[in-house]
């Protein structure tokens, strides 16, 4: 019997796929294949399919993997009606109070807005000297503070 599979190919860490019609009896990695009808790039989500092909060995029984037969669907090629889709299961969220979105809003703090002087503003301003400031008691400029001792 003929499955139409992925076979892996590329570096370590970054896998690119060939479309292959291959006896069911082989591994993808033995390297005998009957045909390539394709290739994807799972990265980039790319798909390169020769579908005359892909869909001849459709019609002449070879049996899709579940992966292959999600990408030819997707490629707008008929698929036979004995081909069963797999069957797209609801994921369940293992923690879902620590996710982000089920966080309490934090609040935000505002700043007070930063005021731009002007230049004339910003010139420092003078202060004249008047009689009444400049003539101080000369009592009170020659006394000395005396320093407490502190408590031991």
């Amino acid at each position: 019997m003929l499955v139409i599979r992925l076979q892996r190919t590329g570096r370590k860490g970054h896998a690119q796929f060939r479309v292959v019609v291959q006896d069911s009896r082989r591994t993808p990695t033995s390297g005998k294949i009957v045909a390539q009808v394709g290739t994807y790039d799972p990265h980039t989500k790319e798909t390169n399919l020769k579908k005359d092909r892909a869909q001849h060995y459709l019609d002449h029984g070879a049996q899709p993997s579940d992966r292959v037969a999600l990408l030819l669907k997707k490629e707008g090629i008929k698929l036979p009606n004995w081909v069963a889709l797999p069957i797209k299961q609801d994921a369940k969220i293992r923690n879902p109070e620590k996710l982000r979105r089920n966080q309490p809003e934090a609040e935000v703090v505002e700043e007070a807005p930063v005021e731009v002087a002007t230049e004339a503003e910003a010139e420092p301003e003078v202060v004249e000297a008047t009689e009444e400031v400049a003539e101080a008691p000369a009592e009170e400029a020659n006394e000395v503070p005396v320093e407490e001792k502190p408590a031991e």
